[in-house]
């Protein structure tokens, strides 16, 4: 469960529509500081945080090991991708 702070800023929701989209075009280049420097609009960094935790926790963006974030919600394609004969999901 995610608590929540007095302090923590609410972002809006251009705000987080333009962090997802910058994250999708730069896919795997950018450390969290890094990516919140290079933002076409600049955000307070607790918003950016804030907005970065939703779009980690709904599955949209993840942190590979070398702390770099990229994009990993793709629901067409895996929608295509689970057609194939050789890739199923095992029912228990």
């Amino acid at each position: 469960m995610i608590k929540k702070e007095t302090s923590a800023r609410c972002p809006r929701l251009d705000t987080v529509l333009m962090v997802e989209e910058f994250i999708k075009d730069s896919d795997g280049e950018f450390r969290k500081k890094q990516l919140w420097e290079a933002l076409p609009r600049k955000m307070m960094y607790q918003t950016f945080s804030v907005t970065l935790d939703y779009l980690i926790v709904s599955g949209k963006v993840s942190v590979d090991s070398e702390g770099k974030i990229g994009w990993i919600f793709y629901p067409k394609q895996a929608e295509k991708r689970l057609k194939e004969a050789h890739l199923f999901w095992r029912k228990k």
